[in-house]
Parts: C-alpha cells; sequence; structure tokens
C-alpha cells in the first residue's frame, strides 16, 4: 500500500508539470528518497503511466487513458444530476437520448417507484416511428438521413395509434416546427403519452423527453414547456456532457 501511495504521489506531481520535471525535483517535491523515486518512476514508465523524453519526465499513455475515462464518467454524471432534477422538479420521468450512426440511443432514464419509466416492450431503436423520442430525433435529420434510418427500420403497427406508413411519417415529420417540442399520445404503449424536445449542439440530434399516463395527458404540453425551459438554461454546462 505505501509503494502505491507514493507512486500516486509521482503521478500527481508530473500532472502539475506540463513540461515535464527530472527525478530529483520530482524526489523533493514528493518529499521521497532519490533511490525511492528513480525505482518508482522506472516502474511508471515501464507500465505505461509515465514516458521519459531527454530525462523529463511526462505522464504517459496509460495515464491519460484514465485521465480520459474519468472525464467520461464526470460528463455521463453531470447529465444524470442534471435529469434527476428535472424529475424530481418537474414530476416525471425524464430520458435523454441521442441519434448516433444512424442509430436512436437512449443514454439515460430517470425515473421513480412514483413516476415510473415507460417499459421498453419493443426495441426503441427499431421502433422511432412511434415514440415521441424517435421522431424528435428524426425531425432533425435531414430528408435523405431519414429515409436511409425508415429503410432499415419501415413503419410498423405497434399499437392502434402508431402512424401507418412510412410515407405518412415522412409528411408529419416535415410539418414539425423546428425547436417545438414533439408530443405523441399511445403510439408506442398504451394509456402513455409522451413529449420530446430537440436539443442540437454542433452535429449532435439529441433529445430530453418525458412521459405521463394518459390520464394526466393535461400535464404533458405544460410540463414539456417547463422542461425545455430548463433545460434552455443549463444547456450552456450541458453542451459537452451531451456527447456521452
Amino acid at each position: 500500500m505505501g509503494s502505491v501511495q507514493r507512486a500516486m504521489r509521482l503521478l500527481e506531481c508530473v500532472a502539475e508539470h506540463e513540461c515535464g520535471a527530472p527525478a530529483k525535483q520530482l524526489a523533493r517535491e514528493t518529499g521521497l528518497a532519490l533511490p525511492t523515486a528513480y525505482h518508482l518512476l522506472r516502474t511508471l514508465v515501464h507500465e505505461g503511466y509515465l514516458r521519459r523524453d531527454k530525462g523529463l519526465f511526462f505522464l504517459g499513455e496509460a495515464a491519460e487513458r484514465l485521465s480520459s475515462t474519468g472525464a467520461a464518467q464526470k460528463r455521463r454524471s453531470t447529465v444524470v444530476d442534471a435529469l434527476a432534477h428535472w424529475r424530481d422538479s418537474i414530476g416525471v420521468p425524464v430520458y435523454y437520448a441521442v441519434y448516433r450512426d444512424g442509430e436512436i440511443e437512449v443514454m439515460c432514464v430517470s425515473d421513480t417507484p412514483g413516476n415510473p419509466a415507460v417499459e421498453e416492450w419493443a426495441d426503441f431503436r427499431e421502433t422511432g416511428h412511434a415514440h415521441a423520442i424517435g421522431q424528435c430525433l428524426l425531425s432533425q435529420l435531414d430528408v435523405e438521413a431519414r429515409r436511409d434510418h425508415l429503410s432499415r427500420y419501415p413503419v410498423q403497427s405497434i399499437t392502434p395509434y402508431t402512424v401507418r406508413d412510412n410515407l405518412t411519417l415522412l409528411r408529419r415529420l416535415e410539418r414539425m416546427r423546428r425547436m417545438q417540442p414533439v408530443t405523441e399520445r399511445q403510439e408506442y404503449a398504451l394509456g402513455t403519452v409522451c413529449a420530446a424536445i430537440p436539443i442540437t449542439v454542433g452535429t449532435t440530434a439529441a433529445t430530453m423527453a418525458l412521459s405521463l399516463p394518459v390520464h394526466q395527458e393535461d400535464r404533458l404540453l405544460l410540463a414539456a414547456q417547463r422542461l425545455q425551459s430548463e433545460v434552455g438554461r443549463k444547456l450552456g454546462s450541458l453542451a459537452l456532457s451531451i456527447s456521452i
């Protein structure tokens, strides 16, 4: 354990020197005996956590991978915390999804026992035509990308309320007003209504969505507008995080 602690101190010290630092300086700043510092530095270089160049030590690829992983986890945590806040303040399940590499990906869902999320009884990726999340993401694509998606995942009946064919869906998507909430009523799951708000940062098509039981349908639009307003206020801090 002592060796691990000393190695971590060296890594932290090296990280503070963007232009690198020699062994003697690192030993002095960490309070380690020079022979101990040399031994640990050689081990860290061998394992890829440090690299040595002209007598100076820098962070290696292994350490940078750890840093990258930590940054990704922090970005995901930012989104998770935001969804939990909106879930509690609005009193609805909240979803976050993106369109990436031709696929609909639901990245995060935040719900509670009292306000449960919609059960994914039919694959969300294959049924984008039937739920607000998918319709919202598809509405942000160009016509060619929409047609490509539907060639792989054609419209199919999910409930009696589902849109009937590709052409009807494409016409609906064309009529959707930019940056307006997208709503659907029992098209994916009977007894449920959903709304999704479009989020575009750079070239990433994304959406935040919510769902309600159909007997609370009168809350849907107001809840969606509130979610859109709150997301708008936080979009600056979330811009990087939506790439998780």
